[in-house]
């Protein structure tokens, strides 16, 4: 009698190693969108603060958009139009594009905040010292309304650090797609999804360390 075949198998040391790798595949995905993204959205802010009713007119409905509908349409409506459209993208730029704009759509809020934290009267108060609106911006309104918004800009960050969990429905194999792969060999899920929660505090924790330092000390 042929003994029976087993398609599963126990979780291995090259497993955890496999988690490993997808992490920092989440940290690649998460920390370019994150950038640019962020780099968008202050520009995004800044016109919707000076160009309130142009903007509001026109980039504020594309950027409700973006915040409005759930990430995931969002990813499979662009992975999908994009070869419609001559665009030969594979999973991880199309999640990098998705996640970017996505980013840019909350930062821009957050920026257009930190800018208007900053009162009109100080702002004329640089201007009547001779600076001129670029030098207002970058010497008052940045380093001030930087701090004010600074806490929410974290949070947008490590929000799409964790959102970056669902670009594995377009086959990018991050943290999430590989624990599921994992679960589906090893049949032990508890294990795997402790682990990929580990992996995703450790990711996020030294951000969140990080930032509470900068806090502090600008308090100070």
């Amino acid at each position: 009698m042929e003994p029976a075949i087993s398609f599963f198998s126990g979780f291995r040391a090259a497993d955890l190693w496999f988690m490993a790798e997808a992490a920092w595949r989440t940290l690649l995905i998460s920390g370019v969108s994150i950038v640019i993204g962020s780099l968008l959205g202050i520009l995004f802010g800044w016109m919707l603060h000076e160009g309130r009713l142009l903007a509001s007119l026109t980039l504020a409905p594309l950027l409700d958009v973006f915040r409005s509908v759930p990430l995931i349409i969002q990813l499979v409506l662009f992975y999908n139009f994009a070869p419609i459209a001559g665009l030969s993208l594979d999973p991880f730029a199309s999640g990098a594009v998705v996640l970017t704009l996505y980013c840019a759509s909350l930062v821009a809020n957050v920026a257009r905040g930190g800018i208007a934290a900053v009162g009109q009267p100080m702002r004329r108060a640089a201007r009547s010292l001779g600076m001129t609106y670029w030098q207002d911006m970058r010497h008052v309104v940045l380093p001030i309304g930087g701090r004010a918004v600074f806490p929410s800009w974290v949070g947008v960050a490590l929000g799409v650090m964790k959102d970056s969990a669902l670009v594995s429905v377009l086959g990018y194999v991050e943290l999430l797609k590989a624990s599921q792969i994992l679960i589906t060999r090893t049949q032990e899920p508890f294990m795997i999804l402790t682990l990929a929660g580990a992996f995703y505090f450790a990711l996020s924790y030294p951000i969140s360390r990080y930032s509470a330092r900068l806090e502090a000390r600008w308090a100070q």
